[in-house]
């Protein structure tokens, strides 16, 4: 019976919880037991994994030993499930906004979200030589001819081939057609010319994900076979509207094949690497969107957030990182890899112009009745609201290093001194049962969304690291399944009591920095469990919950690689979030290292 048998955990009923700051919840660390395997060990692991009987045995026993049986599949939950994360209208007062009109087009939405903003913002262009510009500086410099498009995609064109070469080999993008590229620029070129750009994004280079449509490329998802498999015939809805704009749409972004890792090492097309060093990994799986932002070769990217893939990677480049609620964005030309998790994102190297990304890609086609009309948030130099309570579980909140634990609280204490904002502390409970029903939750769904490919497929095709998810993925149960969605349920239940109080919650975003890129591990893919639920660790709310969620960089650890910090927010309340990162990007920006590996695309040649 010993390897067979488990104790199971009873849940008492979500409402006799405590939530307070003295709770007696019991908060469990994730202690993965499972070691890094690269290379000929992962080869090796996969034999076995695949096995027959032998293969079925060795997962029940990662099951058991990393607690899902215990918490999860074999547990005694009182709570119905719940299947999805998407949430009702609801009225979210939100201070200092301004609503937009329904039926707006996107370059409409985008001159609403351009007329919210302040006229400059000196303290994020300039930081210890590093200059972000924003959308509005590359509308600027286009309007005055400063510059152009078609000059600025030339230059765009330069640092992406000396970014691939050997020397760097940075694996920023899956696709990249320079024909397509200058085609597009140059149409935008002729508009400022003729005094008629479509929007402030008219012109303006956004990296795609592979995991979006966006003609005329394949979407591979990270794969080599995926894209042979699915055609791609027209633009996501997301970008769809942004060529709407006026934007130039510059290519796929790399990618963790199939979104299936943290790390974003990809055998198939190259592995996106950290510009702040390139010896670090960029995170996974939005890893090239992430990667281009902070490069300087984008201002804003998209990417798709299933389990913190936008969130966790932005962090780790040192850029901001945006999801919003669940049903905000349009999922459709998204591959539908997780569908009650996932959804597309925004990767800017500004708030602001995560805002102005925003509004271009919101969804406004469905009735108001089925989400509130939208908010833009009016951000100024100055505190632009007050009275922010901000809800920090602590056990929670300092299971991170000690340079990420250091810099979080201090950027919480700089909230408090310049903003007078208060930090509540409560009791998030269950976050490791939350991580690990999300993890059957994405893995299930993962499969189930694959199954008529993968029936068909030589499995040869797919990474060394991927091939041991998917097995991992195809274990469970159908009881593991209804038992997550019974841990959604407690899990909104929490979120719900704890928002009557407070406006925000505040973490991290990650539990460590940027782990190393190591040379066993880029032809084969890695096995790190151990880094991977470090790097998670506080992105499953926005996730499981459909809660809308932002990371903006607060500092960096003793090797200067980014820290970031995590605001999630109540549904629907995608304004505040904005507002509150603002704030905190105006504190904390004038302390940002410039990237090792950084293009200046409108320094005049």
């Amino acid at each position: 019976m010993g390897v067979f048998s488990s104790s199971a955990k009873v849940y008492q009923p979500a409402a006799e919880v405590d939530l307070g700051p003295g709770s007696g919840e019991l908060y469990i660390s994730p202690n993965v037991k499972a070691p890094r395997v690269a290379g000929l060990l992962v080869k090796i692991f996969v034999w076995i994994l695949e096995l027959p009987i032998v293969g079925w045995v060795l997962l029940y026993i990662l099951k058991k030993d990393n607690l899902i049986n215990k918490l999860v599949s074999e547990a005694e939950i009182p709570e119905p499930p719940l299947f999805t994360a998407t949430h009702s209208w609801e009225d979210t007062p939100e201070q200092n906004v301004s609503l937009t009109k329904p039926n707006l087009s996107p370059a409409e939405r985008v001159q609403e979200a351009v007329g919210c903003l302040p006229e400059r913002l000196e303290s994020t262009l300039v930081a210890d030589g590093l200059k972000r510009w924003t959308i509005r500086d590359f509308s600027r410099a286009y309007s005055s001819g400063e510059t152009t498009p078609a000059q600025v995609a030339k230059r765009f064109l330069a640092a992406v081939k000396e970014s691939s070469d050997p020397t760097l080999n940075m694996g920023f993008f899956i696709s990249c057609d320079p024909e397509d590229i200058m085609k597009q620029a140059e149409e935008s070129t002729l508009r400022y010319q003729r005094g008629a750009p479509l929007s402030a994004l008219d012109g303006v280079l956004v990296g795609v994900k592979d995991e979006i449509d966006c003609l005329p490329y394949p979407t591979t998802g990270g794969t080599r076979w995926l894209g042979k498999a699915r055609p791609c015939g027209a633009d996501a809805e997301c970008v769809a509207q942004l060529r709407a704009c006026g934007a130039v749409l510059a290519g796929k972004t790399n990618m963790h094949e199939l979104g299936a890792g943290t790390s974003g090492i990809n055998p198939h097309h190259g592995s996106a690497r950290n510009p702040y060093n390139a010896g670090k990994v960029a995170g996974g799986s939005s890893s090239g969107s992430a990667a281009v932002v902070c490069a300087g070769l984008c201002p804003v990217a998209l990417g798709v957030d299933g389990g913190g893939s936008v969130r966790m990677p932005a962090a780790l480049c040192g850029v901001v990182g945006f999801k919003p609620t669940a049903g905000r964005l349009s999922s459709a030309g998204v591959l539908p890899l997780n569908w009650t998790v996932g959804m597309a994102g925004i990767l800017a190297g500004t708030v602001e112009d995560a805002a102005i990304a925003y509004s271009a890609i919101v969804d406004q086609s469905q009735p108001s009745y089925f989400r509130p009309e939208l908010n833009l948030p009016f951000l100024t130099s100055t505190p632009s609201i007050s009275n922010v309570k901000l809800a920090k579980s602590a056990k929670w909140f300092n299971d991170s290093s000690d340079d990420i634990r250091s810099c979080c609280d201090k950027a919480l204490q700089t909230l408090h001194t310049q903003y007078g904002w208060e930090t509540l502390d409560v009791t998030i409970p269950e976050i490791e049962e939350m991580r690990l029903a999300h993890y059957v939750t994405i893995g299930s769904e993962c499969t189930a969304s694959l199954s008529k490919y993968l029936d068909k497929l030589k499995r040869s095709e797919i990474g060394w690291d991927v091939r041991v998810a998917l097995g991992v993925y195809g274990s469970f149960s159908s009881r593991a399944y209804l038992n997550s969605q019974r841990l959604r349920n407690r899990q909104m239940f929490f979120h719900k009591q704890i928002f009557k109080t407070a406006d925000v919650i505040v973490s991290p975003m990650t539990g460590v920095t940027a782990p190393a890129l190591q040379d066993d591990a880029l032809k084969t893919g890695e096995l790190d469990y151990i880094n991977g639920a470090a790097l998670i660790r506080y992105s499953i709310a926005g996730n499981f919950l459909g809660l809308p969620a932002i990371t903006i960089m607060v500092g960096q650890d003793k090797s200067g690689l980014p820290i970031g910090l995590q605001f999630i927010g109540r549904p629907w309340s995608e304004a505040t979030l904005l507002h509150i990162a603002f704030a905190m990007q105006e504190a904390c920006s004038k302390n940002h290292r410039k990237p090792a590996v950084f293009y200046d695309l409108l320094k005049k040649d």
